[in-house]
């Protein structure tokens, strides 16, 4: 006599779970999750086997459960341990993105540095802002196949940057072309791609005029205007020889100026002072080189959206300008 259908089989629809299916396909819940809701950041491959293990298992999902689960795509904002967050571009720009993913229906989240230099927890995609030598998100992100993008450069990822060679290159040609030959470089530490692309900017700029780069003036520390004076003031006190300077931000040429009218310098006639940035009030009386940080974030979440559809990876580079103000003026004889 046949036993009939077991009680398993009776009601296998309603007992398989959706940690079952992940067993099944050998995966993670949250990767079962992501197939359910069609989302991003799951290889074909595995894709198809979560699939055909629900088909198998004939699981069939919560769908009130599933429907709270529609949440928008969770974005992450991940900064480089040690990163100041306070400084004045980064809450430019961090305005800038909240109202763009805004728009797009994402949520944002800032997700703080471990001691490992990584993220502490990962999100649906990643935004990686301060990207230096060896950073290790890249590899991180990368093996977790978790789409991101750099709000700097490295080869064979995504990425955004303003034009940092070449708005430094256009910063010391100006003062070049005010009749000034000494020219001091003032940037932080030279791991950061910022520092090392606007110098090398600096140094193709003299090399073009014949001229050979003076030592830099770095700061090692804070990059806030505060740093910026007391490396300065210590330069020029040394008797360091200049007649210009330029800094790669504007809050360390604010530094700059002060620590050269409290040596008795004048800026500009005694000394002329260019930053980089261009930020709002900060920089509103220096001449500086304009980054469209507007352009630059609203960049960076296109090509993330690419990188959540699975598009080839591509970079962009932002055009940058010149902006002359009060603080740079013709060599005085």
């Amino acid at each position: 006599m046949s036993a009939g259908p077991s009680q398993q089989d009776a009601g296998h629809d309603e007992r398989v779970t959706i940690q079952d299916v992940a067993r099944g396909a050998g995966v993670s819940t949250g990767t079962v999750s992501r197939v359910l809701n069609d989302r991003p950041g799951v290889s074909p491959a595995t894709r198809r086997r979560v699939l055909d293990t629900i088909a198998h298992l004939r699981y069939r999902p919560d769908h009130t459960a599933r429907a709270l689960s529609r949440q928008p795509l969770r974005i992450g904002l991940s900064l480089a341990a040690g990163t100041r967050r306070l400084m004045p571009f980064f809450m430019v720009f961090l305005e800038h993105l909240i109202t763009v993913l805004q728009e797009d229906g994402y949520g944002l989240e800032e997700i703080p540095a471990g001691p490992d230099g990584l993220p502490e927890r990962l999100a649906d995609g990643m935004v990686l802002h301060g990207v230096h030598d060896d950073d290790p998100r890249i590899a991180h992100l990368d093996r977790a196949g978790v789409p991101f993008v750099l709000v700097g450069h490295a080869e064979g990822a995504r990425w955004v940057m303003p034009d940092d060679v070449g708005g430094a290159r256009e910063a010391t040609r100006h003062l070049l072309r005010l009749g000034h030959q000494h020219v001091l470089y003032l940037g932080g530490r030279m791991s950061q791609q910022a520092t090392q692309d606007r110098y090398q900017g600096y140094r193709e700029a003299l090399a073009e005029a014949g001229l050979a780069p003076a030592e830099p003036v770095l700061v090692e520390g804070e990059l806030d205007s505060l740093a910026a004076y007391r490396v300065v003031h210590r330069a020029f006190q040394a008797g360091r020889p200049a007649t210009a300077l330029f800094a790669a931000s504007d809050e360390m040429a604010l530094g700059a100026v002060a620590a050269l009218e409290d040596l008795g310098l004048r800026v500009p006639m005694d000394v002329s002072v260019v930053g980089f940035d261009d930020l709002p009030e900060i920089g509103a009386q220096l001449t500086t080189v304009r980054q469209d940080i507007g352009r630059i974030t609203t960049t960076a979440v296109d090509l993330l959206r690419e990188g959540l559809r699975g598009a080839p990876v591509r970079d962009v580079t932002v055009p940058v300008q010149l902006v002359v103000r009060g603080t740079t003026a013709r060599r005085r004889e």
